[in-house]
C-alpha cells in the first residue's frame, strides 16, 4: 500500500483540518496515511475532535508554533526527519505555509520521492511589510522547484501562483478545490434557526448578520464594525450583528466598536448591536439561525465560512479576494474590491433593504455549494493526482 505523511501547521478550527482529515480517512485503502500537525495555539480551539471522530490517530508535534522561531523550527524539522524514516512515505503532502516549509525541507533531506503542497492561502500581500514577503517568496519559490506538485485550491489561486508572484509554472500547479461533509448544513434547518434565535432573544423581523472566523487582522474585522455602523448612520435598526469566533484582535475589535458608537456585549440576552459569541463548533445550528453573512477579509484562500453559508442557503456580502470569485455562485451574493469600503458598505445595506428576497437567491446557492465542495469530489480528485505522480515517478 502506498504511505502517505499529511502535515498540516496546527490543529485548529478550520477547513484545513477537516480537508486533511477527509483526505486521510477516505483515501484508504488505496493509500496509507499518517497525519501530523502542530497544536492549537492559545486562544483557539483545538480541532482533534475531527480526525479523531474519523476514528483517526494524528500525530501533534509540540514543537510546531505559528510564528518563526528557529530553536522550535528546527526541532520540528528534526522530529519529522525522525518520522520519515520510522514511517518510510512515498509521498509526503504538506499544507499551509509553516508545515509546507519544514516539512518539505525534510522530505528533500530524506530524499522522499514524491513532493506536494497544497496552498491553502498565501501571505504574498497583506499580511507582512515588503522585506518580509519578498524573503517568504524566495523560499516558496525555492522550496517550488524541489516539489513534485503544487496544489492550488482554486484557479484565481493558481494564476496568482504562477503569473502574479511567480512561485511556480503553470504546468506544476494542480486546482484542487476544498471539500466537505455538507449534509449537515441541510438538515434541521427550522429547528436550529428556532433555537439560535432564542438563545439571541431575537424577533422574528430582526435580520441576523455574522461574520465567521478567527479574530486576526488580516480578517479586517474593524470593516465590519464600520459597515454595521453605516447600516445604522442610514436608519437600518431592525438588525442584529454576530461576531463568531475569537483571536487575538478581540480588544482592538471591540475598542473599533466604541469609537463607531457601536454596542456590543457577551451575553446573548443583551440588546445591543453586535454580539460576540467566541467559537462555535455547531456552526450549521448559527448559519441557520443567520440571515445573511459576512466577509472582511484582505487576503484568503477559499474562505470556508462562504461554502458553509451558501450551503445552508445564506446570502453573502464579502470582500472580493483571493478565491471567492470561483466559491460564490454570482446570484447568492455580493462582492466589493478591498480598496472600495463604500462598495462594501453599500453592497450590505442593499442586502438589508430587501431582506424578503434573500431566501429565493440564497436557494441556488446551496446547490452550487453541495455539487463543487463534497467531500467525495475532494477524495477523487486527490486520488487521481496522486496517482499520475506515482506513474510518472
Amino acid at each position: 500500500m502506498t504511505k502517505v505523511l499529511r502535515i498540516i501547521n496546527r490543529f485548529n478550527i478550520g477547513g484545513i483540518t477537516y480537508n486533511v482529515s477527509y483526505l486521510s480517512k477516505y483515501l484508504e485503502p488505496d493509500f496509507e496515511t499518517l497525519l501530523v500537525g502542530g497544536p492549537e495555539e492559545e486562544g483557539e480551539d483545538s480541532s482533534l475532535y475531527i480526525p479523531e471522530g474519523l476514528g483517526l490517530k494524528p500525530r501533534v508535534l509540540h514543537q510546531f508554533q505559528r510564528e518563526i522561531n528557529l530553536k522550535a523550527d528546527y526541532a520540528a524539522y528534526k522530529e519529522i526527519k525522525k518520522i520519515i524514516r520510522e514511517f518510510k512515505p512515498d509521498i509526503v503532502h504538506t499544507h499551509a505555509s509553516k508545515a509546507g516549509a519544514i516539512g518539505r525541507l525534510a522530505a528533500i533531506h530524506c530524499r522522499v520521492p514524491i513532493i506536494i503542497h497544497t496552498f491553502h492561502g498565501h501571505v504574498f500581500h497583506s499580511y507582512f511589510g515588503k522585506l518580509k514577503t519578498g524573503f517568504y517568496k524566495v523560499i516558496e519559490r525555492y522550496l517550488a522547484k524541489r516539489s513534485t506538485a503544487i496544489v492550488a485550491i482554486s484557479h484565481k489561486q493558481k494564476q496568482e501562483l504562477s503569473e502574479t508572484f511567480k512561485i511556480a509554472s503553470k504546468d506544476k500547479i494542480h486546482v484542487i478545490p476544498l471539500g466537505f461533509d455538507l449534509t449537515k448544513f441541510t438538515r434541521n434547518k427550522e429547528e436550529n434557526r428556532r433555537e439560535f434565535r432564542e438563545k439571541y432573544n431575537l424577533t422574528d423581523e430582526q435580520l441576523a448578520i455574522g461574520i465567521i472566523g478567527r479574530l486576526a487582522p488580516i480578517k479586517n474585522h474593524s470593516l465590519f464594525i464600520e459597515a454595521i455602523a453605516y447600516l445604522k448612520q442610514h436608519n437600518v435598526s431592525h438588525f442584529k450583528a454576530f461576531i463568531i469566533g475569537d483571536g487575538d484582535t478581540r480588544d482592538f475589535i471591540t475598542e473599533a466598536c466604541r469609537l463607531h458608537g457601536i454596542s456590543w456585549s457577551n451575553n446573548p440576552k443583551d440588546d445591543v448591536d453586535v454580539i460576540f459569541t467566541s467559537w462555535i463548533t455547531n456552526v450549521e445550528w448559527a448559519l441557520h439561525g443567520l440571515d445573511l453573512v459576512t466577509l472582511t477579509s484582505l487576503n484568503e484562500g477559499t474562505p470556508v465560512s462562504i461554502i458553509e453559508a451558501q450551503a445552508a442557503g445564506k446570502y453573502v456580502v464579502s470582500t472580493n479576494v483571493g478565491g471567492i470569485e470561483d466559491v460564490l455562485h454570482p446570484e447568492c451574493g455580493l462582492l466589493s474590491e478591498i480598496s472600495d469600503k463604500t462598495a462594501f458598505f453599500n453592497n450590505l445595506l442593499n442586502t438589508c433593504q430587501r431582506a424578503n428576497d434573500l431566501p429565493i437567491s440564497s436557494k441556488k446557492g446551496e446547490e452550487w455549494a453541495l455539487k463543487k465542495y463534497s467531500y467525495t469530489r475532494l477524495v477523487s480528485d486527490m486520488n487521481q493526482l496522486y496517482t499520475l505522480l506515482l506513474k510518472r515517478a
